[in-house]
Parts: structure tokens; sequence; C-alpha cells
């Protein structure tokens, strides 16, 4: 999970299908965005190309393992600072975060199946 979290505060997921199962799934804020791969291309890959900074705070995970299972809670904070537009105004995102996961256990590596995450304005 800090893998991942890592990849998107340096803004670059190269390397980050590795974390993931073929057949994964990823759920963000009500929408189903299909596999990671899937995600990735059309979603978050394009989205980050447009950030200047992506900042995680009050980073808290909750564990449990249930083998070959491992179902996570992750709690946050995240700040985005957007790239100048083309008028030259820049934009900062707060926002709270949620996601849960299952990680599923396959040939000595936890590789995460189900990926579901929500945010919510920061109060």
């Amino acid at each position: 999970m800090k893998s991942y979290q890592e990849a998107l505060e340096n803004l670059n997921t190269e390397g980050t299908i590795e974390l993931f199962s073929e057949d994964s799934e990823v759920i963000e804020s009500g929408g189903v965005e299909g596999s990671f791969a899937n995600y990735n291309e059309h979603h978050l890959g394009p989205e980050l190309v447009h950030f200047q900074k992506f900042e995680f705070s009050n980073y808290e995970i909750d564990v449990v393992i249930e083998l070959p299972f491992a179902f996570t809670t992750e709690t946050y904070r995240y700040t985005i600072d957007l790239k100048p537009d083309d008028k030259g105004d820049k934009r900062t995102i707060e926002r709270e975060g949620v996601t849960s996961s299952i990680l599923k256990k396959s040939d000595g590596k936890w590789k995460i199946y189900k990926s579901h995450s929500s945010s919510r304005n920061y109060k």
C-alpha cells in the first residue's frame, strides 16, 4: 500500500501495475473504473500529468489478514496542487479520503485485488 502511495506522491505510476492482480477492480467515488491497467491508462495516468504536487497527510491504515486475503482500510488527507492553467491560474485541492482494499497473496506476493476509494471536501 505504501509503494502505491509513494508512486502517487511522485506523480509517476511506472511499476504500479505490478502491485495489482491482473483481474483487479478499481472503484473510485461512485464509478467502476475496471482493472487497474484500465484505470491507470484512462484515468489516473492522464490526471497526474496536470498535478504539480500530490501529498498525503494524517495517513492511517488498518489491516486484517485472513489468508490468502488481507483487508485494508486507509484514511488520509491529500493535497493536490494543479499546474497553472493557460491563464497562469493555479488551484489547490484539499480532501479527506478513505480507501478499502482487498489484497490476495499469490506466489508469495501480495497483490491488490479490489480497491474502493472515495473522498470529500476537507472540513
